[in-house]
């Protein structure tokens, strides 16, 4: 009996998706619930799996087709596999030898696909995934890691094209589709919005003294979470935003939404690019709760399995340029929010405190506005409420 495999339902913010890798080719034979295609969508890759075991038939779509929503991408003429089979194909294929005296590490097919269409050796590849598996982004962050060299894409890659002219060598990649819909995204808040940015600077030494303080203590209170700048931020932002419910409302057509909640998206930096999980009902959350979350969103954003609901809605957005070394910027604003905050790098600076100067922490924070909805006012006094729980921590126990 022939079973279709479909592709997954999407959520309204997502209209479709392309398929970016067949990990089955037609006449296969798979398992129940094995990996058979990635379909990539503007947010996330959402794998898709074997509904029955049987031979892979028909394969409707080919690498780089747009899918909707639920369309049928493939068949399954359904069939019992005989438990050898998949045994063997589990230990052969995905499998390498790490090292002479270390065991076997299992291998994703996506990861072993893409290693053997860039030439790498397997065996050089640390695996983060669970067991020691190596995932897709073990490969490319090797990849990136070593010197350039001669590309080694065989012929059958059509996905990018290398023009030689002599010894100056360009490499044409198409965008992925999550890359496309950022510059989509980028390119249309500039147009749709009218945006501002205010600055302001704060100084870090009550939140770097009270991490210095209690470190160890919150990590051994909290099964190894650590206390970090961006809970003390988010925290902050949410007092801050109690405060100006008016930044923490969105534009709906010729309505202005007031959220009753503090969803608060957290920018986070990947391969592939910029998402923004979210922290749902910050305002109910501890600093470690916020920092423990942060770091399980990051872990699962370097891995590709964030899912679509953990990055759809927000209220307002935080986010970090200062781990790379930014001094100062202007954050693009997260529509249809109407407000973003920007953290930068902390230097130390000469500051007047009571007529003498003094060296401290300083770090500047930019906050971006959509001034059809937040007035030059409403903004400044924002900021500056960051600012002042910021230098005095204190207050956001005391939510004065």
């Amino acid at each position: 009996m022939a079973i279709e495999i479909k592709a997954p339902t999407y959520p309204e913010s997502v209209q479709e998706g392309t398929v970016a890798t067949w990990h089955k080719n037609a006449g296969d034979t798979v398992a129940r619930d094995e990996l058979v295609v990635d379909i990539e969508t503007d947010k996330v890759v959402l794998e898709v799996v074997a509904s029955a075991s049987g031979t892979l038939t028909e394969v409707l779509k080919n690498e780089g087709d747009i899918v909707l929503s639920n369309e049928v991408i493939a068949r399954i003429e359904e069939g019992a596999v005989e438990a050898s089979a998949p045994a063997a194909s589990v230990s052969e294929e995905p499998k390498v030898q790490v090292s002479s005296d270390q065991s076997e590490a299992l291998v994703n097919p996506a990861a072993k696909k893409l290693a053997e269409e860039r030439g790498i050796d397997l065996a050089q590849v640390k695996g983060s995934g669970k067991g020691g598996r190596i995932t897709k982004e073990d490969v490319v962050n090797f990849s990136s890691s070593i010197a350039p060299a001669a590309p080694t894409t065989s012929p059958s890659t059509s996905a990018e094209e290398v023009i030689g002219a002599g010894e100056r060598v360009e490499r044409r990649v198409p965008m992925t589709r999550m890359r496309s819909r950022i510059a989509e995204r980028l390119l249309e808040v500039t147009q749709t919005t009218a945006s501002l940015t205010t600055f302001n600077e704060v100084d870090m030494s009550a939140v770097m003294g009270l991490r210095k303080s209690y470190q160890d203590e919150f990590v051994k209170t909290h099964n190894g979470t650590r206390l970090g700048f961006m809970g003390f931020f988010v925290k902050a932002a949410v007092e801050s935003l109690k405060r100006f419910p008016l930044v923490n409302a969105s534009i709906d057509g010729t309505d202005v939404v007031y959220h009753g909640y503090q969803d608060i998206g957290v920018a986070v930096s990947t391969e592939r690019g910029l998402v923004v999980p979210v922290l749902r009902n910050a305002e109910n959350m501890s600093l470690a709760t916020i920092e423990n979350s942060i770091g399980n969103y990051a872990g699962k954003a370097r891995d590709g399995k964030l899912t679509i609901e953990e990055m759809t809605g927000g209220t307002f957005t935080i986010t970090n340029g200062g781990v790379y070394g930014s001094l100062l910027s202007t954050p693009i604003i997260n529509p249809p929010q109407t407000a973003i905050l920007g953290m930068h790098s902390i230097q130390q600076r000469p500051v007047a405190i009571d007529g003498e100067v003094v060296i401290r922490p300083i770090m500047n924070l930019a906050l971006s506005y959509d001034h059809r909805l937040i007035d030059g006012k409403d903004a400044v006094q924002f900021l500056v409420t960051i600012k002042q729980l910021i230098e005095d921590p204190a207050k956001i126990l005391l939510e004065i």
